[in-house]
């Protein structure tokens, strides 16, 4: 049973704008997960991004701050990611998972950043 399917990504301008959905169907207990978006930029380490507790606290990277946002959508069991200004250092493969990271992972959704 296939539980994280992330959508949303593609090839932006620097200084452009996505909003990325993660549907998470089959997960069991959803509103009292805290999710959490990752990213894997080619040659890198997947780092986490953002996350976003079951009571709506939110925490990012430093480096993504007052650019990406965080939300979720319980009873659609979808978390999103709405990311503005981006940068080609914003350049990878986004995921989405549970804040502890286990979950099966989805396939990602690619996010290309043009200069």
């Amino acid at each position: 049973q296939v539980h994280l399917v992330e959508s949303g990504g593609g090839l932006v301008q620097a200084g452009g704008s996505l909003r990325l959905s993660c549907a998470a169907p089959g997960i069991t207990f959803f509103t009292f997960k805290s999710m959490a978006w990752y990213r894997q930029a080619p040659g890198k380490q997947r780092e986490l991004v953002a996350h976003i507790t079951n009571d709506l606290n939110t925490d990012y990277i430093e480096s993504v701050k007052g650019r990406f946002t965080i939300s979720r959508d319980n009873a659609q069991k979808t978390v999103y990611l709405r990311m503005i200004s981006l940068k080609p250092e914003d350049t990878a493969v986004y995921y989405c998972n549970s804040r502890d990271g286990r979950l099966e992972w989805g396939q990602g959704t690619q996010v290309t950043v043009s200069s």
